[in-house]
Formats: C-alpha cells, sequence, structure tokens
C-alpha cells in the first residue's frame, strides 16, 4: 500500500511539471518528436499567408515568422532550425496565422481533420474546448489585404545537413550570423530570445567537449553603457628649441647666486 502510495505521487508530480510547463507557452527546446530530414526540406508559401508548408514532408510542418511550425500528436511544436530540437507550444500561444492555415495545407492532417472544409482552417474552437476560445475570440477573422509579408526563408541553413547539422549551441551563433530578421509576433520573439540568451554556466563548470564554459557576453548595447568615458585632454604646449633647454636655462629656486665684478669682489676682500 505503501509502495502504491509512493507511485502515485511520483505520478502527481510529474503531470504538475507538464501541467506548469504549458502554462509558459513555449516549454525549453529539447522534445523530440521524431523528424529527423536529411536534408532541409523544400517550403513553399501559402498562397494569401504569410506561411510556408512543406509539400513533400509526410508531415504537418510549416515556417511562420522566422521559426518553424509542426502539429504532430494533437501538440504544435517550434523550432529556429528545421530538426530541431524542438519545444512544445501550448495551444493558448500558437500564433494567429499559424492556427489560420487552411486543412488542405496539413500533409498529414489527424483524423478529426476528415469532414473540414480544405480551405479554412481547423476547428480548433471545437477541438480545445470553450475555454480556449474564449482566451482566443477572433482568431478566425481578419483582414486578408493587410496580411503582413512573409519572413525571408533561413537558406543558410541548407549547408548543414547530416552529420554537420550543428548542436543547439552552434544553432545561435550561426543564425546570428546569417540571419538577421527580427520576428513580429509576440510569441516567436520571445521564444527567440529564450534561444539567444542561454543558461550560463557556474564558475569552473565544463562544456560536453570538456572545454571551460567561456565567460557570458553582454550585450552590445550594455557594453557601450558601461564603457568609461574618458574626458578629453588639451595637449601640452609646444616648447621652442631643444627639449630640456628651457629647464638648463632656469636656475633652480632658492639656489640663484648674483655673480659680482672683479671690483666689486676686490672691495670685499680689502
Amino acid at each position: 500500500m505503501r509502495y502504491l502510495l509512493i507511485v502515485f505521487l511520483m505520478l502527481l508530480g510529474s503531470m504538475t511539471s507538464a501541467m506548469a510547463q504549458l502554462s509558459v507557452g513555449i516549454g525549453l527546446p529539447g522534445v523530440s518528436i521524431g523528424i529527423n530530414l536529411p536534408v532541409y526540406p523544400e517550403l513553399v508559401r501559402v498562397p494569401g499567408y504569410p506561411v510556408y508548408y512543406a509539400p513533400r514532408l509526410n508531415s504537418n510542418f510549416f515556417f511562420y515568422d522566422g521559426m518553424y511550425w509542426v502539429y504532430q500528436d494533437d501538440n504544435w511544436y517550434a523550432s529556429s532550425w528545421y530538426n530541431g530540437p524542438w519545444g512544445l507550444v501550448a495551444p493558448a500561444y500558437v500564433p494567429l496565422f499559424v492556427l489560420r492555415i487552411p486543412v488542405r495545407y496539413y500533409r498529414a492532417p489527424p483524423v478529426y481533420f476528415r469532414d473540414w472544409r480544405a480551405d479554412a482552417p481547423p476547428r480548433w474552437g471545437e477541438h480545445w474546448g470553450h475555454e480556449w476560445q474564449q482566451q482566443r475570440r477572433g482568431w478566425d477573422k481578419w483582414n486578408r489585404s493587410s496580411a503582413p509579408a512573409p519572413a525571408p526563408l533561413p537558406n543558410y541553413q541548407r549547408r548543414y545537413s547530416g552529420d554537420r547539422y550543428p548542436p543547439a549551441e552552434q544553432q545561435r551563433s550561426l543564425r546570428g550570423q546569417n540571419y538577421r530578421y527580427q520576428p513580429r509576433d509576440t510569441v516567436v520573439r520571445q521564444h527567440y530570445q529564450e534561444q539567444a540568451v542561454p543558461t550560463a554556466p557556474a564558475p569552473g563548470q565544463r562544456t560536453p567537449q570538456g572545454r571551460p564554459a567561456a565567460p557570458r557576453a553582454q550585450p552590445p548595447q550594455m557594453r557601450n553603457e558601461q564603457a568609461p568615458r574618458v574626458a578629453p585632454t588639451q595637449a601640452p604646449p609646444r616648447q621652442s628649441g631643444a627639449p630640456g633647454q628651457d629647464q638648463r636655462r632656469q636656475p633652480p629656486q632658492g639656489r640663484e647666486k648674483k655673480r659680482l665684478p672683479d671690483e666689486e669682489r676686490g672691495q670685499d676682500r680689502n
């Protein structure tokens, strides 16, 4: 009986932890969703939407506002690289234009999509319930003539496939060097910032490669604000003649002795 109670408490704790992760919007990256693409996927623009989809993949794979989005097993996942790592996205924090993607562009639609209109977005209100519908009221109503332009595709990632696919630490550096686009969507921007500022390791902690961790660099604006300001100085007055010439001409103070003519010196001796 005591053993069963311990198991129950452990299960309850894990459920509470999962609910807490969902409540923050986008979980920390690292979720494995079974996607392992050998090369960078072909992405095609959804007509009239600032979204791309992958027509050759057997998965619901999209690109919006600088990030990749996958709908799998009734969950949304997001990543800044096409092969992950992926972060779990809570239904209340999925970007609006991702929710508005028409059903026909889901290459692996779930069974409950079957009777829904192909040219309309999924009925998320029916799927996620009344509470979600109240939180995201009006999500399916928008002016199609004012849709934002799509974000540029991160084509630099084509160079990284197979064994060359970078780990998460290197992904941040490569993205900063090759992709300067800044997300417009609040949720997407938050996820970008979380990936751009990794947790600083403890002093003396080593990286997985065994090298000491490099000190965490400050943002450029912080370095500019903290840089000491040096007051401008004036150059010393330029002296004429050879260096030190004026100093030799002036005898030290207190030691000056007046030289007397020879006649006056003679009178003093007399």
